[in-house]
């Protein structure tokens, strides 16, 4: 069927689509005065060449969409090796040594009020409260620009943490401190790695990096990025002084998430280099 004899309902999307595109490519270009889509690196350089080439043969979004599977990929064995490193990093007097102290010093900082307002805000980051959160962030992002990026780049973020999460805790199974130590309601999976720790700065940060994209104000960007920063750094934290973590584990979900989400970013910015030099129809189709 042409596009002379589509219905109106679906030309009207379709040139919605490509407007939200032509804008996309326009303002995510830049974050102030820096230029995403140009490459400092000899590495990036090459990178970019190579996700040009490959945009030019299947599509931006498609070229997007394999970076990503690739970086996921990538993250996976970033999880792998760091569980494979994990018992000489306990056996040490590096991180480790702070765990014990850490939980024994939130047990003393408990209360009862103190205690449900911290579970609240944990839930936050858990299997109910994240998804929430990204579903909600992603019809807003992609409503609001009319692209398909947002829904993308959020989709891949959640499922790379899940993916990192549950073969982090496959390979070492480590258990959780013990449960008279904790605050119910109880967890019973492997410790290692926090899965909220890791959800909170992956899906918090990706989220950030959409909104300052289109922020003009280096205050309103500046603040975007303090929340993020601070929601990761506080569900972190509140999962060991619940006792529902080593400190270990949620350093672990801080470096891998931290892993991940540059790399979703960087995959962006090679979706923004390659549809740059793509006619407008290659990004909105391919």
């Amino acid at each position: 069927m042409t596009d002379g004899h589509e219905p109106r309902a679906v030309r009207s999307f379709r040139e919605s689509q490509r407007e939200g595109d032509e804008e996309e490519l326009r303002i995510d270009r830049t974050v102030g005065s820096v230029d995403l889509t140009h490459w400092y690196t000899p590495l990036g350089r090459v990178l970019a060449s190579v996700i040009q080439r490959l945009s030019a043969a299947i599509g931006s979004r498609a070229a997007l969409l394999l970076t990503l599977v690739i970086g996921a990929g990538i993250a996976l064995l970033l999880s792998f090796i760091s569980s494979r490193i994990y018992d000489a990093i306990t056996e040490s007097d590096g991180v480790a040594g702070l765990d014990r102290p850490l939980l024994q010093a939130a047990m003393r900082a408990r209360s009862p009020v103190l205690d449900a307002i911290v579970t609240g805000y944990t839930d936050i980051a858990g299997p109910i409260g994240m998804p929430i959160l990204a579903v909600v962030a992603l019809l807003i992002l992609s409503l609001r620009r009319k692209s398909w990026t947002p829904a993308i780049l959020i989709v891949a973020a959640g499922l790379g943490s899940l993916l990192m999460t549950i073969a982090g805790k496959d390979v070492i199974d480590r258990e959780r401190p013990p449960l008279i130590d904790a605050v119910p309601p109880y967890e019973y999976s492997p410790s290692f790695p926090s899965g909220h720790t890791l959800n909170a700065i992956v899906v918090a940060g990706i989220i950030a990096y959409l909104v300052i994209l289109r922020r003009r104000s280096t205050h309103a960007r500046i603040l975007t990025v303090s929340v993020a920063v601070l929601f990761a750094l506080t569900i972190g934290l509140s999962r060991v002084f619940l006792g529902h973590h080593w400190f270990t584990d949620v350093v672990a979900g801080w470096t891998l998430g931290g892993a991940w989400l540059a790399i979703i970013i960087t995959a962006h910015r090679l979706y923004l280099t390659s549809s740059r030099h793509s006619p407008p129809h290659e990004t909105t189709e391919g």
